[in-house]
């Protein structure tokens, strides 16, 4: 089992809003392999963060998500063109999965930026 984290950050005091948009999820919850997906969100000084956590039955799951045409579709309006470096063997992905850090042009809209982290489960008290 993997756990996909993608930090966004964003100005502060918008944080809401971002989460409002996930309240009304655009497929993920019928991705095969997909068993959940968490908010957190804190409020800091310079900016908000939210960590948007989906978990996977395993990595081929995740891949196979963020392939798919319903993930193109559900992130299609959220991303800018990623830089050459940035887009280098690395897909632009958008909401709730960013692969990298995908900074955003200053003043284009009110995410700052993702970074994804994939993480193997070790284990899980109490089990389910």
């Amino acid at each position: 089992m993997i756990v996909a984290i993608n930090t966004i950050k964003i100005k502060s005091g918008h944080v809401g809003e971002i989460v409002e948009r996930f309240k009304n999820p655009k497929g993920v919850q019928h991705a095969p392999g997909f068993i959940r997906m968490e908010l957190l969100t804190e409020a800091g000084e310079e900016h908000d963060e939210l960590k948007v956590c989906t978990t996977w039955e395993n990595r081929e799951a995740f891949d196979g998500w963020v392939n798919s045409d319903a993930f193109k579709q559900a992130h299609s309006h959220s991303r800018p063109k990623p830089d050459a470096a940035a887009a280098e063997g690395q897909p632009n992905h958008g909401q709730g999965h960013g692969q990298g850090e995908q900074p955003q042009k200053p003043g284009a809209g009110i995410m700052l930026g993702a970074k994804l982290s994939v993480h193997e489960v070790a284990f899980t008290f109490p089990e389910a």
